[in-house]
């Protein structure tokens, strides 16, 4: 008899499930060329440290909006998103990302704000909603988990009615956005790495 796998699971997350979802963006980013950059160091201690932001930001980011993807019980894909005026975190979330960038060193830590600044600056001053961060454990790509959260995106931002907006420094996921209705609007390199910022008008 053929073994069939789990269904997978679409839900809502809440501040119950910070850690599990810090330690899947953690893995599941670790190989983004823009994390080599600032990270640096192998894979395990880029997983540690972005995990490590990413509780930090997920904690302190009442307005985010994070969507996951269960398989068996575990978590194996999650998409985050922050509503229109919201995509800076709050200033005392900030300070508390400043502060546990630090602790990589000052190299990582400069590396960490180049890179915030350069997206901060391509947000488009338009009311939208920021997709990010999104992830997929490396080992289940390709098998779906990615589309069944961007129809979810996709589906609320049609039904509110605004633009989304995103940035990737991969350029596989382009392909991906422009098939759910993305846009490339803008190309740049931040620290040697090319990155694209993609715009989705409302249906």
């Amino acid at each position: 008899m053929r073994h069939r796998e789990p269904y997978l699971h679409l839900r809502s997350l809440d501040r119950a499930d910070v850690a599990e979802v810090a330690a899947l963006l953690g893995r599941g980013m670790a190989d983004s060329p823009l994390h080599v950059a600032v990270y640096g160091g192998d894979e395990a201690r880029r997983t540690r440290r972005h995990e490590s932001l990413m509780s930090v930001l997920l904690s302190g980011s009442p307005s985010m909006r994070v969507v996951g993807v269960e398989q068996g019980g575990s978590l194996i894909g999650v998409a985050a998103a922050v509503p229109p005026a919201r995509c800076r975190p709050p200033a005392k979330t900030r300070l508390r990302l400043l502060s546990r960038a630090l602790t990589f060193g000052p190299g990582a830590a400069a590396r960490l704000l180049a890179w915030n600044r350069a997206w901060t600056a391509r947000d488009i001053s338009e009311p939208h909603v920021h997709l990010g961060p999104v992830s997929v454990d490396w080992h289940l790509r390709g098998r779906g988990i990615g589309t069944l959260l961007m129809l979810r995106h996709t589906s609320h931002l049609d039904s509110i009615g605004v633009p989304g907006y995103a940035e990737t420094d991969r350029p596989e996921v382009v392909g991906f956005y422009r098939r759910h209705g993305y846009a490339v609007i803008g190309e740049a390199d931040v620290l040697g790495v090319p990155n694209w910022f993609l715009r989705r008008p409302p249906r």
